[in-house]
């Protein structure tokens, strides 16, 4: 009851807020409760298809949005493989100041991942050399992060998906006027889906994606500000974890990944990694196509040593009920982040409610889930939370909300009068769509997220209606309407205050067509993302001091772990092979890199793979792991790892590998010749 009365008068005070002049920059501007008036991100309308007479509808999906720690704003939105990406900045020392309505004079950026469609005589493209044909070398996903130097501008890393070959990189250190050249070919395997990034100190970024042969969730580290990613490798479905969300065998359910997030913090816990994903709650359930009901935070503490590899353990959230609702492939993204005390936050939805739950032991244990949204959303259509984290305890969570109940995806509900078919004609007359369903952006913030009651105050901040209708939460495989596409993203700025960006099709595409009125589902939209930024804060101030969250439970007694880095004599004469590894016996998981450009029969690439939960024995200073393995980014092979942590000062340090597979055989080991392996007792 006192939860209930809280959100009643978070409700009651919106409303006054909503009539609030408040004087920012030159001038006096209306709040739309707390939020600046709400702004389109040009485009062009049309991109030409290079010489052919043909051109696509530009469209802006799926916005990413980012602030570094200079107030430098960035949004990212998609046009769709081969369309690339867009992207916009603000920054006011070069941009100017805002204007009527707390509106940002964004600077349009061009097209990072390359000119795709969109020629430079439309507006300019941040890259044209590796792509005279016209074909963009990304577009189907976006994802950008910010850095965080100790000086200097922070760098600006972006990752554009094309599936084949796979992840297009690139980053910025001039604030997003150029790039550098696109590396299409950032993932270590081919074949991928939904990649995500988060920054940490000048230049370190991490990426995550599925790879489509085991559906894992792969994690690279780059040291170069997200030009490659070749500096650290994990999977962060643990192998214990894996029968319950993976996809091997192909007819399992598998799992949705959220993005990833790096913990930020001054606290012991700064470094850490956190991947959120849906999944089955059992092996049984996966193997039969049960539910995506399961809520699951992969957590890796080891990411901090550096090595070239790590490993994740992964912790339930929340165990759905049986029989619910997909959680995620059905209700696209869960979400995660981090304070800058080391508390973690989720948020996801199960088509009708926003469920939040914190972590105050870095991931380990989780408060009982509360249902977030309030109000008039009770019962309605919830869907594509996101959430940011900064403060002490400082959250902020937007979603799409509609004003009727329904699943999102029930054209019959939402779409009355309207054949279950996208852009078809009325039943009858041309303005059906007056009588659809009413979409909003909805914003709860709280400056306690992390009590055993945090409180949050819900408002509306959009001023005008985004979409009307169904939106699909079936990702590609989606019925209804897909026009929003999957997700939108909210940041906070130095300023603790929250930075939205969302796509929107309120408006008819005049300039394009056809047009058969505002209220007819024939007339086609326009699809754009669209801004707007907090004003002033509407839960309270923002706590900025206190302590770390806790750390979690201490390994098990007898527990065991070995690490390391290095290299060996190659099997070619002259060469060396790299190896970087973690494996530990309490659960059993281990983590292997392992390069020979001097091998038999030509170079190989091995990496462990958690289809198989690994071997781990140890035996005084030494100790043996063997598992499953990706030769030259292919499933099905095998590695057996023996390796002793002598005395370092007379290199005695040993690494010994074998792999084997189909028609494949590979040995080599003895003495390294430089690096570290080191036993470490629980």
């Amino acid at each position: 009851m006192k939860a209930r009365f809280c959100f009643g008068l978070a409700l009651g005070f919106t409303g006054l807020v909503g009539a609030l002049a408040l004087v920012i920059g030159h001038g006096s501007v209306l709040a739309i409760n707390g939020f600046s008036d709400n702004q389109e991100l040009p485009l062009p309308l049309t991109a030409p298809i290079a010489n052919s007479g043909a051109s696509f509808i530009v469209r802006g999906l799926e916005p990413s949005v980012r602030v570094d720690q200079q107030g430098t704003v960035y949004v990212s939105s998609i046009r769709g493989v081969p369309g690339g990406v867009d992207l916009h900045r603000y920054y006011a020392a070069a941009d100017g100041q805002p204007g009527m309505g707390g509106a940002y004079p964004f600077k349009y950026e061009g097209q990072p991942d390359n000119c795709g469609i969109f020629n430079a005589q439309q507006g300019g493209c941040a890259n044209n050399h590796l792509d005279p044909f016209g074909l963009g070398l990304g577009g189907g996903d976006v994802d950008i992060a910010v850095n965080y130097p100790s000086r200097g501008v922070p760098n600006l890393a972006l990752v554009s998906l094309t599936l084949a070959p796979g992840i297009t990189g690139t980053h910025s250190t001039d604030q997003g006027n150029t790039f550098s050249t696109p590396n299409p070919v950032v993932a270590l395997i081919p074949g991928d889906d939904r990649q995500w990034i988060d920054g940490i100190n000048a230049l370190n970024v991490y990426l995550n994606y599925h790879d489509a042969p085991t559906f894992n969730i792969e994690v690279q580290r780059s040291n170069d500000g997200g030009e490659t990613y070749l500096n650290g490798f994990a999977e962060a479905i643990d192998p214990q974890t894996f029968p319950a969300a993976g996809g091997v065998p192909a007819s399992n359910s598998a799992n949705v990944a959220g993005q990833i997030k790096v913990d930020r913090s001054s606290c012991p816990s700064r470094g850490n990694l956190y991947q959120i994903f849906v999944a089955p709650d059992s092996a049984n359930e996966n193997l039969s196509g049960g539910a995506l009901r399961s809520v699951y935070v992969g957590v890796s503490t080891d990411v901090k040593v550096g090595l070239p590899v790590f490993t994740f353990t992964d912790f339930k959230v929340f165990p759905g009920p049986a029989g619910a609702q997909n959680q995620g492939a059905e209700n696209l993204f869960p979400a995660l982040a981090v304070d800058d005390f080391g508390f973690v936050y989720a948020v996801w939805s199960d088509n009708s409610n926003i469920l939040f739950s914190s972590s105050s032991d870095q991931g380990t244990t989780w408060t009982t889930p509360i249902q977030l949204n309030s109000g008039t959303t009770i019962g309605n259509a919830n869907v594509f939370p996101w959430v940011a984290a900064d403060g002490n305890g400082h959250v902020g969570i937007v979603w799409f909300g509609d004003d009727r109940p329904g699943n999102s995806n029930d054209r019959g509900a939402l779409e009355p009068g309207h054949p279950p078919s996208q852009g078809a004609a009325c039943n009858s007359g041309t303005s059906c769509m007056q009588g659809w369903a009413q979409w909003n952006v909805y914003y709860a913030e709280s400056v306690n997220g992390h009590d055993a009651t945090p409180f949050f105050f819900q408002s509306v901040i959009s001023d005008h209606v985004i979409h009307r209708g169904t939106l699909s939460t079936g990702g590609l495989g989606g019925g209804a309407d897909r026009s929003l596409a999957d997700l939108f993203q909210v940041a906070f700025d130095p300023r603790h205050f929250a930075n939205v960006a969302f796509s929107d099709d309120h408006k008819v595409n005049t300039g394009v067509g056809p047009d058969n009125g505002p209220d007819n589902p024939t007339s086609r939209r326009l699809i754009r993302a669209n801004f707007t930024h907090q004003l002033m804060a509407t839960a309270g101030s923002v706590v900025t001091t206190g302590s770390c969250a806790g750390s979690p439970p201490p390994p098990p007694l007898g527990a065991e772990k070995i690490t390391g880095v290095g290299q060996i004599p190659s099997q070619k004469p002259g060469l060396s092979a790299n190896f970087g590894f973690v494996a530990k016996n309490d659960p059993p998981n281990a983590s292997l890199s392992y390069h020979d450009d001097g091998a038999t029969g030509g170079s190989i690439d091995v990496h462990s793979s958690n289809v198989t939960v690994p071997t781990v024995t140890f035996s005084g200073n030494c100790a043996t792991f063997k598992g499953s393995a990706k030769l030259n980014q292919k499933p099905g092979y095998n590695y057996n790892v023996n390796t002793c942590d002598g005395d370092p000062a007379a290199g005695k340090d040993t690494f010994f590998i074998s792999v084997s597979g189909p028609n494949f055989s590979y040995s080599n080991g003895g003495f390294i010749t430089s690096g570290n392996i080191q036993i470490h007792q629980q």
